[in-house]
């Protein structure tokens, strides 16, 4: 893909998961990669998989290391890394604060540094890992919920106030993917996401399909396009639908 090939790319989270087949793909069709992750072991092995370069640390913060390590300038960043905070009001502080920090600020921040790098020379692209709860929502994960509907929402301002200044905009929206943070959602997870679960690397062929079609929002679970048109134009009886669904989840767990 000659729009990927020689380009200098950065991915966070990419120890595991989406994050790490978003690196593989980009390093199998020519890009210099940084692979990011908290856990500098993780991001060490995928680095050592792919050919990469690894640096760890926290995903805010990632952008100079990340510059410096690609030779001066970054042309894409997926800012894949992501918290999947369960729970509903009664969550604790500490982990709202975690969830806001995840999976919104950390883009926030690093497209506030990668910008004005971008608009002075009129190019870069922007790739945020949201998930369909942006779009939808997720049973039993408020601040989940919450804060990836302020991921896609950042994304989409990102690519209407720059699109015309050649900044490429995309926005990952899956359901279930088959990953640690998958594993990690129980009996919600178990009744909503692991049936039409996917492979991470699906979730990267979509992108680089949208990539190549100009498309903003990136689709590895088609269906959901059609729940989030009847989401807009139906709510309540998409709020009938998804209440149905927290019925099944509160008798699963034996609270009904």
């Amino acid at each position: 893909m000659e729009a990927v090939r020689d380009k200098a790319v950065v991915v966070t989270g990419a120890g595991g998961g989406i994050g790490a087949a978003l690196a593989r793909r980009f390093a199998a069709e020519g890009a210099r990669v940084v692979v990011n992750d908290l856990d500098e072991a993780k991001a060490k092995r995928t680095a050592a998989e792919i050919g990469a370069l690894a640096v760890a640390g926290d995903a805010s913060g990632v952008v100079p290391a990340a510059r410096a390590a690609l030779g001066g300038a970054i042309d894409i960043f997926c800012a894949n890394a992501g918290v999947g905070t369960g729970g509903g009001p009664e969550a604790s502080e500490e982990d709202w604060t975690l969830a806001w920090d995840v999976n919104v600020m950390a883009h926030v921040r690093a497209a506030r540094a990668l910008l004005p790098e971008w608009l002075e020379r009129g190019s870069g692209r922007f790739v945020s890992t949201v998930s369909a709860a942006g779009l939808l929502t997720m049973v039993a994960a408020a601040p989940y919920s919450v804060t990836k509907h302020g991921a896609y929402a950042f994304a989409e301002w990102l690519s209407l106030t720059y699109r015309h200044r050649g900044i490429d905009v995309h926005a990952i929206c899956p359901q279930g993917v088959r990953t640690d943070m998958l594993a990690a959602t129980g009996a919600a997870g178990d009744l909503v996401l692991t049936p039409t679960a996917v492979e991470p690397e699906d979730v990267a062929e979509a992108l680089f399909a949208a990539m190549e079609e100009g498309r903003f929002l990136v689709l590895p679970h088609p269906e959901v396009g059609g729940y989030y048109a009847t989401r807009a134009a139906e709510p309540d009886r998409w709020l009938a639908g998804m209440n149905h669904l927290q019925q099944k989840l509160e008798q699963a767990e034996g609270r009904s």
